[in-house]
């Protein structure tokens, strides 16, 4: 029995083989039986893809360019007055309203005064009587008709009477209002009638030529600015900027926030209002003429910055990475320390992950950026940075 399962076995593999000889004799005929010359269908040659990388390119261009810095805050007025009452009084008579423009001096509001003429016109009288009397005296201590000491009392007494008077004309005045700086009434408190306190606020009067905008300044930053740097002033409710300089900066650090207060004053107002919310731009530093890149042609790499710049190749354009260091930057184009001549142009778009000699396809830039475009226009750009 086993000798006869040995053989059975030994049969089947001798078919097997014999199948797998004859396997290629049937692929020979198969080809044979083609055409002449030409490889079968499943060996036909595919033509070579095109591997240049599809990119836009935009060319280096002259024109000017800013680095700001950018703050937002609230307007001040730096003389701003509250106007007080100096005595206890009834309300007579309003002589300005809210948005009125006072100069110093001019009388804003009237109180009760007859009790103070009074007054007055009493201590004038007797004080006319103590200096007659003084007079007489005087002369009659020049005579040695009187003792020092009659002579003495009587310049007392006139002496005290004169501070009266003093005291009696300025309980007089202050039954007129008048304003303490020139401006704008921007607040009226009373009305004719009330009874006002001393001291109780009656007006409020700004100067709108005294403006000014307040910025806290990273410490960093403190060295490239200075009293009378030019900057600009943006409005939300104003269309365009207005301009301002750097009036004053202050010679402490706040420990807390690492940051320097500047103000900045606005000369000629520009119809701007305190408490208005502005952003301001510093002009820290300004270049006309030079060469400029679109922004959007960097490639960072860790700390490195790179550009690609367009190279002619024997097969066609190439893609060269350069090193570059940026010198100056704004919102859309930056001013480069690096090799880099007028006219060259810089990939804007498609650069990830392109390699250094790459062979690359220009794309036209108008088509892949758009209106980014405009920035390899013939017409020099000049950079303003966005309201």
């Amino acid at each position: 029995m086993k000798l006869a399962h040995t053989l059975r076995i030994s049969t089947a593999q001798a078919v097997a083989a014999m199948i797998l000889l004859s396997l290629p004799l049937v692929a020979g005929c198969a080809f044979d039986s083609g055409v002449a010359g030409e490889p079968p269908a499943s060996e036909a040659v595919t033509p070579v893809a095109d591997d240049a990388i599809p990119v836009a390119a935009l060319p280096l261009f002259r024109g000017r360019i800013e680095s700001v810095l950018r703050f937002s805050t609230n307007l001040e007025a730096e003389n701003r007055v509250d106007v007080l009452a100096e005595a206890e009084r009834h309300v007579t008579d309003l002589l300005v309203e809210e948005g009125d423009a006072v100069r110093a001096g001019q009388t804003m509001l009237l109180l009760e005064d007859e009790a103070q003429r009074t007054a007055l016109k009493r201590v004038e009288s007797q004080l006319e009587r103590s200096r007659l009397e003084y007079e007489r005296q005087k002369r009659l201590f020049e005579q040695d008709l009187i003792s020092e000491q009659a002579y003495n009392q009587a310049r007392y007494d006139m002496e005290q009477l004169e501070l009266a008077l003093e005291d009696a004309e300025r309980e007089l005045g202050y039954a007129t209002v008048t304003a303490p700086i020139s401006g704008v009434v921007t607040e009226r408190i009373i009305n004719v009638g009330d009874h006002v306190e001393t001291h109780s606020k009656l007006f409020e009067i700004v100067d709108f030529d005294s403006i000014v905008a307040r910025v806290f300044v990273p410490e960093r930053q403190l060295a490239g600015l200075f009293v009378g740097q030019p900057a600009r002033v943006l409005a939300q409710s104003l269309a365009g900027s207005r301009e301002a300089a750097i009036e004053r900066i202050s010679p402490v650090v706040d420990p807390q926030s690492g940051t320097v207060k500047v103000t900045l004053g606005i000369p000629g107002n520009q119809g701007l209002l305190p408490g208005m919310y502005v952003e301001v731009d510093l002009v820290a530093a300004a270049l006309e003429d030079t060469l400029l890149a679109p922004k959007r042609a960097l490639v960072y790499d860790q700390e490195q910055v790179f550009v690609f710049r367009v190279a002619q190749g024997d097969d066609g354009p190439r893609a060269e990475r350069l090193l570059v260091r940026i010198l100056i930057e704004s919102e859309d184009v930056v001013h480069l320390e690096g090799d880099l001549a007028d006219g060259e142009r810089l990939i804007v778009a498609g650069q990830a992950g392109l390699k250094d000699g790459a062979r690359i396809r220009l794309l036209d830039p108008r088509e892949a950026l758009g209106s980014g475009a405009e920035l390899g226009a013939t017409s020099t750009p000049t950079y303003q940075p966005a309201s």
